[in-house]
């Protein structure tokens, strides 16, 4: 037997809150599982710094990548023996499930921003190079590592496959968000599931959806937009984020000043120097990160030390809605206003923004193009365009929401003399 054909000899389940089970048959997954590539996504919250937020929020990039692993395997199943469907894709499209994350970095999105890197090009090299996870899938064949590849960069040819996992209406997205309500304790990201994975049939290039589990969906489409404004989007997790990329914002750029550190940062050298190897990154994990900010709390740069003093023991900025359109007068003189009185703007002043598109068609040409979930409907086999059908879809359909915050460090403001005019007009623009 081929090694891509062995099958364990007792199936493993894991526990899971969301799902009950995840269920592992292929020795393939079971290997894939066990590499230090993928061990290590243990070390990477799923949601970053909404910890500070929810406190039920430490769920890993582990738990999820076994959730859409599992909601892909149950996907398959129902699959099997349907036109369009190729049981061949069937160990591809679990392996790219399984291995979607692998590449993010600590903290994630607010790291890559700060050092311009990309979690879905460090996924494809460990993928492609030199470890235990490229090992294992070149087994199958010296072609499976690119086509995996492939699948997660959604360049596979097969692009059926590549809507299970990146799409509308896909795996990766039904478990983050019934994760995530989960473990941050919320009522928005929940929907039937069950439901919707009965109803999804397989045409050509993408999973297609009945028109007798509309209903489903459209919960689900509710779900995500609810769930990016009330914990995605939180202003107070925004808050954190703000702190944790101003602190490697603050570290880099006294590294580059040649700045002394009481503790070397040994593992952001090479990020610092935008040098990182692949090696240098799966070192990095949040552990590490959180154990630097514990030692930068006493460097005697003051700026690096507050900040890691306010994210360590979640001593966030204070926030104000902010329009930059109507309010930018007001903002450049509380830039002039924060220099004046010793309070850094670089540092203390930040405008943050969020926007999500809940649900898009297709629009030819546009940035990032989507494709939209079709209903199959009955009798006729036609496809439609869920908006066309769904008045509670169409209503939020191609509307981009954006939300602008100011965030500032209140207690540094408070601390100003009560008598210093600065400190006056400071609190007459921020709170009239």
């Amino acid at each position: 037997m081929s090694y891509k054909d062995e099958q364990l000899s007792e199936e493993k389940v894991f526990k899971d809150p969301v799902h009950r089970y995840v269920h592992v048959k292929d020795q393939v997954i079971w290997d894939l599982i066990g590499t230090p590539e993928f061990q290590r996504l243990r070390r990477i919250k799923q949601l970053g710094t909404s910890y500070l937020t929810f406190h039920g929020a430490e769920h890993s990039r582990f738990n999820h990548s076994l959730g859409v692993y599992e909601i892909v395997r149950r996907i398959i199943y129902n699959f099997d023996g349907r036109p369009h469907w190729n049981n061949e894709e069937r160990l591809l499209s679990l392996c790219a499930a399984l291995l979607h994350d692998l590449g993010h970095g600590p903290f994630s999105h607010s790291f890559e921003k700060v050092f311009k890197l990309d979690h879905e090009d460090f996924t494809k090299k460990i993928v492609l190079g030199d470890t235990h996870v490229n090992q294992i899938l070149s087994r199958i064949s010296s072609d499976f590592p690119r086509k995996v590849a492939d699948v997660i960069n959604k360049t596979y040819e097969d692009k059926l496959v590549v809507s299970l996992i990146s799409s509308q209406i896909d795996a990766d997205r039904m478990d983050y968000l019934q994760r995530d309500a989960y473990f941050t304790g919320v009522s928005y990201g929940h929907f039937d599931m069950e439901r919707i994975l009965r109803v999804m049939r397989p045409i050509e290039d993408q999973v297609v959806i009945k028109a007798t589990g509309m209903h489903a969906v459209e919960d689900y489409i509710m779900s995500r937009y609810q769930m990016y404004w009330q914990v995605y989007f939180h202003p107070v997790t925004r808050s954190a984020e703000v702190i944790l990329s101003k602190i490697l914002h603050r570290a880099k750029h006294l590294y580059d000043q040649n700045y002394k550190f009481a503790f070397k940062p040994t593992h952001f050298i090479s990020f610092f120097a935008g040098e990182a190897s692949l090696a240098d990154y799966l070192k990095l994990d949040e552990p590490v990160v959180l154990f630097y900010f514990q030692m930068w709390m006493d460097e005697t740069d003051e700026i690096l030390s507050d900040l890691c003093e306010r994210f360590t023991n979640r001593h966030l900025f204070q926030y104000i809605e902010f329009n930059p359109n109507k309010q930018m007068k007001a903002w450049m003189e509380l830039y002039s206003l924060f220099k004046q009185v010793g309070i850094n703007p670089e540092y203390y002043l930040v405008d943050d923004s969020s926007s999500d598109l809940p649900y898009d068609f297709y629009r030819p040409g546009e940035e990032e193009e989507r494709l939209p979930i079709h209903l199959l409907m009955p009798k006729t086999n036609e496809l439609q365009e869920l908006s066309r059908q769904s008045d509670i879809v169409e209503s939020i359909s191609g509307k981009k929401r954006t939300d602008h915050k100011l965030y500032f460090p209140l207690d540094f403001i408070e601390a100003l003399p009560e008598d210093s005019e600065e400190k006056k007009r400071i609190f007459e623009i921020l709170f009239h």
